[in-house]
């Protein structure tokens, strides 16, 4: 039997297979190009995506995937969820879409934090009891209809509106006892006037996205879950509604909407191990599609088609239709391995960007409904690097795994948090307050330049060793010019903070083409980490002592964490991550070390991919957070009490992981806090967290420049919860992607803030 979606995907890559949309944004935020050649970049997008899903043999193409910044964004700008200081700009409709996600001088951006346990960011909407739901946009119907002048009809997609308002936050002044969710009703409304529009434009399909039930979620959630989805299965004039869950296991959740009356229901059964036996206990999808997301959404390996064709055969005869889809969006991988020339050939051979994997789920659907004797040859073919991946010898290094058995608790522990501190002040000698910076300074154009020379071979590695120490003493004179207090060398060397570690550690692979978007314009090459983890040589040191060489004020040498270098690179899948986790903290370890040897007095190992692993059901937060934080501690705790350790974290909720920050032991965490108005301080005094932090003053990802009053509102709330002898200065996050004329004034105005708070603490 053939469903009615038939083969699909939940989503697709919209940044472009090199990039055009990101070029074509940067182009319209500074004023080289107009509105129009952004809109034209973004339909020659579209036509691609759709051409290519359509000519690819899906039985069901989604539309309204593509998004300018964010697709959560998008959601609340359809829905009129826009907060009135926005209106008030008096902008256009798309420059007051890019002032709620970058902000402008006289208004900040709304928050941004990560998609569920993803690398992906989004932007939080504002909700409060008054706000003014309303058809605001038909871009969904639009969308629709510019995909059929095409010849190819497409299935709009949609944020489901429990995720949208539970990803939501409570818009300043509501009462505290109000929650977004509180306005479902209204809301729904709204979504039922664009489900009939749709349908007058001769929508069949459409998908309502809910991955906010593969987390916990309250009885009374799954109750407004219930009642939802019988308020919109029971429109008279509607298209059939296909509603997915990813990122894990719905749960009761899938009961729910099986008993509901939509026509389709989506499971991801590669994150949700405890799904397949939820689905053989249910009868009401005897009656609805099942689309089975047999195919990683987010990893890049090659799909075993036998085991997959195995737990799809288990399938038949649980809902009246079973028809094959993704796990989730492949938003998240890049677009076509096959762009990748220069890349190991056997490890090429067991990967699958997007248009791989559009194959595979064309593969696997024929496969299921016409057997396996029609594609035989193509599976016998698809066994091949399976097989070579699973017996492969490069995978495992003995002296790898030999270190790893030796290791003893104690080698994950430091001295006692006082001594360490006392000594660190009598090495460091640092003020009240004492002014910092993330790491990254501004990328300019000559340094990506010298970047791609040397990669070209149009410049030998000393001369692009010489341009870089040009700019690294650019960055220190200015940081001293500013009076900063513990200096960074600025990274010019560094395209990424994860790949350009992975470019020399053993057991990784990079792309040239692989980019995947993680928020708005700002695009990342995540490594393919596919084998055992060693650092054979050191990586920083050299840069660290050329920068210690130019000031007497300590220099902080900067590395990436393991749970973050896992978490951005895409993961070898055949051992636990703890077990990967502990190599990459092995190879940090070695780092930290010679850095300290080599007289850096500041060591900081970021870690802002922390709370992004959390998995999204509690019964395994446990399980996460011990190998987490121990790899973590394993990376730094092989240095005197005099080294301060630094850490930072970065957009995202830290509440659930609050405790984990406190047991990763460092000297001083440095935490995004500039949008959310130092929010997190609470929930760290609530756990007794008594050592040094560093609670963002000047948000990053947005391209306004605070002045000096502003940032000395948010260092006096922060005194109100630190002390002063506890409290470190610094933006957000590093400054990599903005420019020097704006960070010069942005940290000259964090410095004058500085004194005048340290000024009034004294007094």
């Amino acid at each position: 039997m053939t469903s009615e979606i038939g083969s699909t995907v939940l989503g697709y890559p919209r940044i472009g297979p090199q990039r055009e949309l990101k070029r074509a944004l940067e182009s319209y935020w500074a004023g080289r190009s107009g509105e129009e050649q952004l809109r034209e970049t973004a339909r020659t997008l579209r036509t691609q995506s759709w051409r290519e899903l359509h000519e690819a043999g899906l039985g069901s193409v989604p539309s309204n995937t593509f998004s300018y910044y964010d697709q959560v964004l998008d959601t609340a700008v359809t829905f009129g969820a826009v907060p009135e200081r926005y209106r008030e700009l008096g902008l256009d409709p798309l420059d007051t879409y890019f002032a709620m996600a970058r902000g402008v001088e006289s208004t900040p951006p709304l928050e941004m934090t990560k998609w569920f346990d993803t690398n992906y960011h989004y932007l939080v909407p504002e909700i409060g009891p008054d706000t003014g739901f309303g058809l605001a946009d038909r871009t969904p119907v639009e969308r629709f209809q510019e995909a059929r002048e095409l010849g190819i009809t497409t299935r709009p997609v949609l944020v489901g509106p429990l995720t949208f308002l539970l990803l939501s936050k409570s818009a300043e002044g509501a009462p505290s006892s109000f929650a977004p969710l509180h306005r479902l009703d209204d809301l729904l409304e709204v979504y039922a006037e664009l489900l009939g529009e749709l349908h007058r434009a001769g929508v069949e399909w459409v998908q309502l996205d809910e991955p906010a039930f593969a987390a916990d979620r309250e009885p009374a959630e799954l109750e407004k879950l219930r009642g939802a989805y019988r308020r919109l299965g029971e429109l008279t004039a509607r298209p059939k509604l296909f509603v997915p869950t990813y990122f894990g296991d719905p749960g009761e959740a899938l009961g729910v909407l099986a008993s509901s009356p939509i026509e389709a229901v989506g499971v991801d059964l590669v994150a949700g191990s405890t799904t397949m036996e939820v689905l053989s206990g249910l009868t009401g999808l005897r009656n609805k599609t099942l689309v089975a997301g047999l195919v990683e959404g987010r990893n890049i390996w090659r799909t075993d088609l036998d085991d997959a064709l195995a737990k799809a055969a288990t399938l038949l005869g649980l809902a009246g239709e079973v028809s094959v889809g993704t796990s989730c969006s492949l938003l998240h991988v890049p677009y076509d391995v096959e762009a990748e020339q220069d890349i190991d050939p056997q490890v090429k051979s067991w990967l699958a960007f997007a248009r791989q994997k559009v194959e595979e789920v064309v593969l696997l659907d024929r496969a299921l409904h016409e057997g396996r004797e029609a594609v035989r040859g193509r599976l016998d073919k698809a066994r091949a690097p399976i097989e070579d991946r699973r017996n492969a010898a490069r995978l495992h290094d003995k002296a790898v795994r030999d270190r790893i058995s030796k290791l003893r608790p104690r080698d994950a522990d430091r001295g006692e948090y006082t001594k360490r501190r006392a000594d660190q002040q009598r090495a460091l000698g640092l003020p009240p307050l004492p002014t910092t910076t993330i790491g990254s300074f501004p990328q300019t154009t000559d340094v990506r330049k010298a970047r791609a020379q040397l990669r070209d071979g149009k410049i030998d590695e000393a001369t692009y060793n010489t341009r870089m120490v040009d700019e690294i003493q650019r960055v220190i004179t200015m940081q001293e010019d500013l009076g900063l207090d513990v200096l960074v060398h600025g990274e010019p060397e560094r395209n990424d903070m994860v790949q350009y570690f992975s470019e020399y550690m053993n057991g990784f692979v990079s792309t040239l083409n692989g980019w995947v978007q993680s928020y708005g314009s700002r695009c990342v090459r995540p490594p393919i980490l596919f084998g055992d983890v060693s650092r054979p040589e050191p990586i920083t040191v050299e840069w660290a002592k050329k920068a210690q060489s130019m000031t007497s004020k300590p220099v902080k040498g900067m590395l990436t964490g393991p749970v973050t270098i896992l978490a951005w690179s895409f993961v070898r899948d055949d051992q636990p991550l703890g077990d990967t986790a502990n190599q990459v903290a092995l190879a940090i370890r070695d780092e930290v070390g010679d850095l300290e040897s080599a007289g850096i007095g500041v060591v900081q190992v970021d870690e802002p991919a922390l709370r992004e692993l959390l998995p999204l059901r509690s019964e395994r937060h446990g399980h996460y957070l011990e190998w987490a934080v121990r790899s973590f501690r394993l990376a730094t705790a092989g240095v005197t009490d005099a080294t301060q350790i630094h850490t930072h974290l970065c957009y995202s909720e830290f509440g659930e992981v609050i405790n984990a920050i406190v047991d990763l032991d460092a000297d001083v965490t440095s935490l995004e806090a500039a949008r959310s108005r130092m929010e997190v301080l609470d929930d760290l005094n609530e756990v007794g967290f008594a050592r040094g932090v560093g609670p963002g003053v000047y948000d990053i990802h947005s391209p306004r420049v605070p002045d000096s009053d502003e940032i000395e509102k948010l260092l006096s709330a922060a005194l109100e919860a630190v002390p002063a002898e506890r409290l470190w200065v610094n933006p957000d996050c590093g400054l990599k992607t903005r420019g020097y004329e704006e960070v010069r004034t942005a940290l000259e105005n964090m410095r004058v803030a500085t004194e005048r708070v340290r000024g009034s603490s004294r007094s």
